[in-house]
């Protein structure tokens, strides 16, 4: 009964031990603000060659691990909370709306005035728009005075 509890104990403290999870700092010394982004989230960066590369991140010795790139903190030069959720309903929201336009404008264009043609140019911004995946959340710059750094957060 002893060796079955203090096996049972010795596997929860050690769960306890290394159930850290890993998570990236953002602060700015101006405004002595923090953001942290925990680890398996989705973000959007851009690197110092001005490539844009978004996905679920995960984070390796002093680097972030985004689709099989390996990226140095040193290396950002933004990054910004990339929500799946708010992707999916602007995306979608754009492509309806632009959609309808140009529908109502071919229906209005057909049987009303040739003027209403003219309601596929918005319609095909706003379509093009939602396919471009807009993302309405801040972009957090080192040239703006935001740092980043890797830290470890108790459950």
């Amino acid at each position: 009964m002893k060796k079955a509890l203090l096996l049972t104990f010795s596997l929860l403290f050690i769960n306890i031990i290394f159930a850290q999870k890993r998570a990236i700092k953002i602060t700015s010394p101006d405004s002595k603000r923090t953001i942290l982004i925990k680890e398996n989230k989705r973000i959007r960066l851009v690197t110092k060659n001005k490539e844009k590369i978004s996905g679920r991140f995960k984070i390796e010795n002093n680097s972030i691990l985004i689709n099989n790139q390996l990226i140095p903190l040193s290396d950002i030069e933004g990054i910004k909370r990339n929500p799946l959720l708010t992707t999916a309903l602007t995306s979608g929201f754009f492509i309806f709306t632009g959609a309808l336009t140009v529908g109502f404008g071919s229906i209005i264009g057909a049987f009303v005035n040739a003027r209403g043609f003219l309601l596929a140019i918005p319609g095909a911004a706003m379509i093009f728009t939602g396919i471009k995946s807009p993302n309405f959340n801040k972009m957090y710059k080192k040239q703006k005075n935001w740092s980043l750094e890797i830290i470890n957060i108790n459950p």
